[in-house]
């Protein structure tokens, strides 16, 4: 069998519905649309965390991130972490470590040239892009985003600035389509993982102004999209109140969102002018959650909205994990099907090594399950139970805690208090009745397994804190 080139596209706090083929009446984003439309398209498909740093991780490495050691983001400047609230934030690793073999190391053994563009975040020197099995890396460092902006001088280390006022998404895919264009007969590894729609918001100018237009046609300009939530309560942040973003309308996140969807057309486009759209095998999807929870930090209030589902980015609720993702193979997926069976990060590593024909390395994706019955069509492939565990405090609202779900049902632990949530996904998909009280054998079969599962993975529990006094 010829091995096919794998691209695989991953963008940056991209939420659940910030797609319109995911239910967005405000965002447009006609190519990934498209590609949907030639492909299968998961709606239960999650990130193994509800921040960036646990999920890339688990992604390369087919483990949970709890079984890595990385559970949060990467604080590389070393200013935020630990966070001490009623709890003491576990420790974590600040790169990824050189004993995992990641999945580019095992698909260039395999004969594929390996190519990371974009965002990184699993390290700095010796932890980089090229450390860990790609052959080459564009714009890949431990920053989590553009600490300059999207707009050149980005000052991004390893990467050259293009000239003044270059949109960095715009640069990136540039870089890509480049190394689609080489003449070399080999299959290729692109792994382009794009920093948008992280934070600073910002779009080209032109972009803005159509959506300012269609947010005042709509009548979106007129609404509050905001409503007060919890009470924030750190060490450092004790009587803030988390604002959640209910209405999806800020306009620069949505130009944002739509310079990205024709970003990921022109390297689709690239494919097909090249003639190796029938033989790539294209995955898109995000590494955690959409950012619709803030409001107390640095006084900015959060882009998008993932209604129905609960809360976002940093939450333990499926907001803050369940995820666009869509696969096109022409020949081997079927197109214009949906897929309702959930899968998780580290299920990517075995998928792709079957789908390339190379051997499975289980003890290397030991937490992964490959997901290629989906994706031939069959309806009863079931990877079993999906952990989380998310020993922090999020930037964005959300407390420390793990949960599990199988079939139909979610439970979450939350470690400030050890509170059981249990939640029935099929039928309440924004996770609004907690049916714990109503279903304690549910709650004590998903617990243990739970339990049984942090301890083979030896998850790291965040500690009481002596000097936390309650109240606000």
């Amino acid at each position: 069998m010829k091995r096919p080139n794998i691209l695989f596209i991953l963008v940056d706090d991209l939420g659940w519905r910030d797609l319109a083929c995911y239910g967005s009446t405000f965002y447009e984003t006609p190519n990934l649309d498209r590609l949907a439309g030639e492909g299968m398209r998961f709606t239960d498909a999650y990130a193994a965390c509800p921040v960036c740093s646990p999920t890339r991780a688990s992604l390369l490495t087919g483990k949970y991130p709890a079984t890595v050691g990385i559970t949060d983001w990467i604080d590389w400047g070393g200013k935020r972490h630990p966070q001490r609230g009623r709890l003491i934030e576990a420790p974590y690793l600040k790169g990824l470590p050189a004993s995992e073999v990641t999945l580019a190391h095992a698909l260039r053994e395999g004969g594929y040239r390996t190519w990371h563009v974009g965002k990184w975040h699993l390290g700095g020197p010796g932890r980089s892009p090229t450390d860990c099995g790609f052959d080459v890396n564009v714009g890949g460092c431990e920053w989590g985003m553009p600490q300059n902006g999207y707009f050149s001088p980005w000052g991004i280390p390893g990467m050259a600035d293009a000239p003044e006022g270059t949109y960095l998404t715009d640069h990136l895919t540039d870089a890509a389509i480049d190394l689609i264009r080489q003449p070399d007969t080999r299959p290729f590894f692109l792994h382009l993982s794009h920093y948008a729609v992280h934070t600073p918001i910002q779009a080209p100018p032109e972009w803005v102004a159509k959506y300012d237009s269609k947010a005042r046609q709509l009548g979106l300009n007129r609404v509050n999209p905001l409503r007060d939530g919890e009470h924030f309560r750190t060490e450092h942040m004790r009587d803030e109140i988390v604002k959640h973003r209910v209405l999806q309308s800020d306009t620069t996140y949505a130009a944002m969102t739509e310079n990205l969807d024709a970003n990921i057309g022109r390297v689709l486009t690239a494919l097909q002018e090249t003639g190796q759209t029938e033989n790539t095998l294209v995955i898109f999807t995000s590494d955690n959650g959409g950012l619709a929870t803030g409001g107390f930090w640095e006084g900015k209030c959060a882009p998008t909205c993932n209604l129905p589902l609960q809360a976002g980015k940093g939450w333990m609720y499926d907001g803050g994990t369940r995820e666009p993702y869509i696969v096109r193979w022409p020949g081997r997926v079927k197109p214009g099907t949906v897929c309702r069976t959930p899968i998780t990060s580290p299920d990517l590593y075995p998928t792709l090594l079957e789908a390339a024909g190379l051997p499975l390395r289980p003890a290397q994706h030991a937490d992964g399950v490959s997901f290629m019955p989906a994706l031939q069509g069959d309806a009863s492939f079931d990877r079993g139970p999906i952990f989380w565990h998310y020993p922090h405090y999020g930037n964005q609202g959300g407390m420390p805690g793990s949960s599990v779900r199988r079939g139909k049902w979610k439970l979450i632990e939350f470690f400030e208090d050890g509170r059981l949530e249990l939640y029935d996904i099929f039928g309440d998909i924004g996770e609004t009745v907690d049916l714990a009280a109503a279903h304690p054998d549910v709650v004590r079969v998903l617990h243990t397994q739970l339990a049984a599962w942090r301890r083979k993975v030896d998850a790291r529990i965040p500690q009481p804190n002596s000097d936390w006094k309650d109240g606000i």
